[in-house]
């Protein structure tokens, strides 16, 4: 949707919400010549004001996918800004369809499990196998949770190989481990660059004993005080085949999401995992075939 502009004197008002015209003149640095080309162009071809400016030269395809991000407010790091990680599709390719597919999602965590008549729940993305996705998709979910609003915050749990740091380039000298160790730590949780609202918990220093900090008392306690801190919490794991890590995350978090890898994952594996959570009283908020 790339509004229309029919003169260069009907530009909107600073203040309230922009058309493209004004986002895209006011990145590109137009002169007022400029623009009536482009809305001439635009009258002739009976094409959108993107698309005219793009076709004359005066913008690019990624100067149009960013005012349409400043318009819906979408968080969007522009071609030659991007030191964001490229995994973080939802931010770098907002309006695309995978960014479109994790939205789908989104709406149906909100009915299944963050909806307003349901308990209070924190959310763990479970996987059977290594390289099935569960960081790429913790991160690009929380982007999008984050887009509704209110306050998401993504946490690390997986002790075995952590990742999300790295795709949110946050520190990761303190974290998770230091809270369930009992250490006094400062600065474990991070706001994301550049998209409101969101927050990421790094797991910090990796133990040794990981499933032992998992099982404390201490990680149940942490969970339902972040809950009361923000309005959504989603948890990244380790894979099943490392160990029992995921179903004790799972257990304390309350919900889980199970994903699996297209022509990779088995299905006796994903039955096996299946039966570990529900054993474990984890709410199954559903599955989720990675096409990625």
């Amino acid at each position: 949707m790339d509004g229309t502009l029919t003169r260069a004197d009907e530009l909107t008002p600073a203040g309230e919400d922009r058309c493209i015209g004004d986002l895209i003149r006011e990145k590109k640095h137009l002169t007022e010549k400029q623009v009536e080309a482009i809305v001439t162009y635009q009258k002739e071809r009976g094409v959108r004001f993107g698309e005219a400016a793009v076709a004359l030269g005066l913008a690019t395809d990624s100067d149009v996918v960013f005012a349409l991000s400043q318009q819906f407010h979408y968080p969007y790091t522009p071609e030659g800004q991007r030191d964001i990680h490229p995994d973080l599709i939802t931010t770098t390719q907002p309006f695309g369809h995978r960014a479109e597919a994790f939205r789908a999602i989104r709406s149906q965590l909100m009915m299944r499990v963050f909806s307003p008549t349901e308990p209070r729940r924190a959310l763990a993305v479970v996987s059977p196998d290594h390289g099935d996705g569960r960081s790429y998709f913790v991160a690009n979910l929380g982007v999008v949770l984050a887009q509704l609003g209110g306050r998401t915050l993504i946490m690390d749990a997986n002790f075995r190989n952590p990742r999300l740091h790295e795709l949110f380039g946050v520190p990761n000298g303190s974290g998770l481990s230091g809270i369930l160790s009992g250490r006094q730590e400062e600065n474990v949780i991070y706001q994301a660059s550049d998209i409101p609202s969101l927050f990421v918990m790094p797991v910090g220093i990796t133990p040794p004993n990981p499933l032992e900090l998992l099982e404390r008392p201490a990680f149940r306690l942490l969970v339902t005080e972040l809950l009361r801190k923000f309005d959504h919490v989603i948890v990244d794991t380790p894979p099943a085949s490392s160990g029992s890590d995921a179903a004790v995350i799972a257990s304390r978090c309350g919900a889980a999401l199970l994903l699996a890898r297209k022509d990779s994952t088995r299905m006796n594996g994903l039955n096996g995992l299946i039966e570990t959570l529900v054993a474990a009283s984890a709410k199954m908020a559903g599955v989720v075939v990675n096409e990625y």
